[in-house]
């Protein structure tokens, strides 16, 4: 079974591919998703992160991801210590999940693939690319957040060339939706022709 790393910068667009490659029948593994699901549902984390930010961390039981958030993306080493909490239960999870599929090739998408050190599983790396400015402007009008706050959670992301430099695949997404599927699927035929030759 081939293991393709998904990744790139919030903003990139690495989520719509992630979706395509399930519509394609491709089975997917979220890692952002399922840290959130974990940091929600497993008590042995609520401890830890509870510890770790006090009690501001829930808000009637559910994971205040915003306020996390504006604690950890202006300070290096709270980051750090939330990552060494969480990153290991995702790890885990994965591999349980892995178990179970019986597909040619998966996609394990993560937005810190290459953080969190997750890319040494990968045999493929697609990287997401596009310009800092559209990644901000894309992720204003998304979330709503600030051009300051999105620019702070960049700060704390590898750069696409560093990403580029340790991929495989690049898909480019400065320009339209179109753009952006022609460079999906050749990278999805790609992969089918290297997964079938196993």
């Amino acid at each position: 079974m081939i293991i393709a790393g998904l990744t790139g910068g919030i903003g990139s667009g690495k989520t719509t591919v992630a979706k395509w490659f399930a519509e394609n029948g491709i089975p997917v593994y979220n890692a952002d998703n399922e840290a959130k699901s974990l940091m929600n549902n497993d008590k042995g984390l609520k401890l830890k992160l509870t510890s770790l930010f006090g009690k501001e961390a829930y808000q009637d039981g559910i994971y205040n991801r915003a306020y996390v958030s504006s604690l950890v993306f202006k300070n290096q080493e709270l980051l750090k210590k939330l990552n060494a909490i969480v990153h290991p239960a995702v790890f885990k999870h994965f591999n349980d999940w892995l178990k179970i599929q019986k597909a040619d090739f998966i996609v394990k998408e993560a937005a810190i693939l290459f953080e969190s050190g997750s890319w040494k599983d990968c045999d493929f790396i697609i990287s997401v690319v596009a310009d800092e400015q559209t990644r901000i402007r894309r992720v204003t009008e998304r979330d709503g957040l600030t051009a300051e706050q999105v620019a702070d959670r960049i700060k704390n992301q590898w750069t696409d060339e560093m990403r580029i430099e340790k991929s495989d695949y690049i898909i480019d997404n400065n320009l339209d939706l179109d753009h952006l599927k022609t460079g999906f699927e050749r990278v999805y035929k790609e992969l089918l022709i290297k997964s079938a030759k196993g």
